[in-house]
């Protein structure tokens, strides 16, 4: 029976190395002459801003049940918060002062990129699932049209840049067929992704035994109906871990779509930069918002995968 290795010994050494590569960042970050200012950041991903409420005539102040309200002499009234006024009892106001200022939680403009982002590469991914699935069917279809159809999208998409792609869909394709920003910049990754998702699938199908379509034709399925129920199912257990593979790079990906001025996580990155002159900070937490997006993705993928081992 083999050995089993030490395993705290084992974490013990993950842990020092861990603590060498931030001991080393940090002496690095040291020896940058760099004043940073990390205080800046947070207002760009959420603060509270002021949402000020006027009175819409003239009147005088009045408290009824412990609330204070702007009356006035024809009996109408208008509430005056409490929290944020400074108001009393009897103090006359006139049309367009400022009754009461409310404070609100509000989404900065990283905050703002990041659902964007998200939004961007979600519909994207779904997109670039239901043409890649078509694609990477094509490619083993007897058809020879159909196939060398799907060869040669393929070939022609992953052999040019995505920046290339992103540029002629919004300012050639997107001109013609009057698509906004959004719609480009998702076209673009959809299209993109699909050919690295065809060739996934591709290869997850070709990897089933071909007595599985055998089996399912003798059950009377038809071929489209055993590819359907029997092949596919098997193959997406397979193509799962690339597949989530290909999405954590579509995530990543998308930063590009700021070129056609989207404000995704890249663009409000810039902008920010741009406002509070700290590019190391917004930066750091840029990289890291992606990395928390494309973590979680990661982690859900993992749990799919588990469920699936299970149900095996």
């Amino acid at each position: 029976m083999e050995k089993q290795p030490n395993q705290l010994l084992w974490h013990g050494i993950f842990l020092l190395l861990v603590l060498a590569a931030i001991f080393g960042i940090y002496k690095a970050v040291q020896a940058v002459d760099y004043t940073w200012r990390w205080e800046r950041i947070p207002q760009y991903i959420a603060y509270q801003a002021e949402q000020k409420h006027y009175a819409e005539f003239d009147g005088t102040v009045v408290a009824d049940k412990g609330q204070l309200f702007l009356q006035d002499d024809l009996g109408r009234r208008q509430a005056i918060a409490p929290k944020g006024s400074q108001l009393a009892e009897g103090d006359t106001v006139f049309l367009g002062d400022t009754l009461d200022v409310q404070l609100s939680w509000t989404a900065g403009p990283i905050a703002w990129g990041v659902w964007v982002t998200v939004k961007l590469s979600l519909v994207a991914g779904i997109f670039a699932i239901l043409l890649g699935t078509l694609a990477g069917l094509a490619r083993l279809s007897p058809n020879p049209a159909l196939r060398n159809l799907a060869v040669t999208y393929v070939e022609l998409i992953r052999g040019t840049p995505l920046l290339v792609q992103i540029f002629i869909v919004y300012f050639f394709i997107g001109t013609v067929l009057n698509l906004d920003r959004f719609t480009a910049g998702v076209a673009a990754l959809a299209v993109f992704t699909g050919a690295y998702v065809a060739e996934i699938v591709r290869a997850g199908i070709s990897s089933i035994h071909k007595g599985q379509m055998e089996a399912g034709r003798s059950l009377g399925m038809t071929s489209a109906q055993t590819m359907r129920y029997v092949i596919l199912p098997q193959a997406f257990k397979r193509v799962l871990p690339p597949l989530a593979g290909q999405f954590i790079n579509l995530i990543k990906d998308s930063s590009l779509v700021s070129v056609i001025s989207i404000t995704d996580l890249t663009k409000a990155g810039r902008e920010v930069v741009s406002s509070t002159f700290s590019p190391f900070e917004v930066w750091f937490t840029v990289a890291l918002l992606y990395l928390v997006l494309t973590g979680t993705l990661s982690f859900l993928v993992r749990r799919l995968e588990v469920k699936y081992a299970r149900s095996n």
